[in-house]
């Protein structure tokens, strides 16, 4: 056996377990140069780094042994190219949806954060950063319609939409005037969704906080419209509701945490 490898000392240099040699033994994937007659052991040669790298390299790509069998003395270079080509189609659909739901645990880990840390008892003017969203069709209400009543008929939609259900879902008043009139009734609904090509901008908004089911936002609306006149706050822009905490995060309905926020300006004189 001189010149050769143990099995220990080929795993060593070649960072593959002996374990792991054994089994793409036993399967014929990647064999020993040779065995001793005296004990079966399995000596390898420094040669065979070449063709263990070639089992390695395609095992690191997650490629099933047996292609990587069928592969090893039937490759080249065209018809790798082609494998290659499939795998990188399928990682990009897989990196795809794994920004996706990042960006669903990055949206929603936000919110609930915020309601976390928020004194919900203010009211308050505050520099908000700009933030993406998608933009609902505008609701057309009913006698009688409610929030959530609007929301569902939108859902049974939302396919023709292209929207994800899972970013959070917020409400969107197109003015002071509108949210007033119908607090509960927001205008379009839109989804926290970072691939979205509107924005709410960025700037100083009065910012509000109230506890109920969806659309139940108490006097909220009159506070806010109190506060911008007590202060000397000119009011412009839509106002959005965003919902802090709800059903992915409270088992209590009664427990949802609204955000209501409206961009403000300091009046002159």
């Amino acid at each position: 056996m001189s010149g050769t490898l143990s099995i220990q000392e080929f795993s060593k240099i070649s960072n593959v377990e002996a374990s792991t040699l054994r089994y793409w033994d036993e399967i014929d994937l990647f064999s020993p140069l040779m065995r001793n007659p005296e004990n079966n052991y399995r000596h390898y040669s420094t040669a065979q780094l070449l063709a263990l790298n070639f089992v390695t390299t395609l095992s690191s790509l997650e490629i099933p042994l047996k292609t990587i069998a069928e592969l090893r003395d039937k490759r080249d270079p065209e018809g790798f190219l082609e494998l290659l080509e499939r795998l990188e189609k399928r990682m990009d659909m897989e990196m795809r949806d794994l920004r996706q739901r990042y960006s669903i645990i990055h949206a929603r880990r936000e919110l609930i954060n915020m309601g976390i840390r928020v004194d919900e008892s203010l009211l308050s003017v505050v520099p908000l950063e700009e933030r993406a969203m998608i933009i609902w069709p505008r609701n057309e209400y009913k006698e009688g319609d409610t929030f959530l009543e609007s929301l569902t008929a939108h859902i049974a939609n939302t396919g023709n939409y292209h929207i994800n259900l899972s970013f959070p879902v917020a409400g969107r008043h197109d003015s002071m005037d509108s949210f007033l009139k119908g607090p509960g009734l927001p205008d379009n609904f839109i989804s926290i969704d970072p691939i979205g090509t509107s924005t709410r901008k960025a700037g100083d908004y009065l910012v509000g906080f109230v506890r109920g089911y969806y659309g139940e936002l108490g006097d909220l609306p009159e506070r806010m419209a109190a506060y911008a006149r007590d202060n000397a706050l000119n009011i412009s822009g839509p106002v959005y509701t965003m919902y802090l905490h709800e059903e992915i995060s409270t088992a209590d309905p009664s427990q949802y945490l609204a955000k209501c926020c409206i961009a403000v300006r300091k009046r002159r004189g």
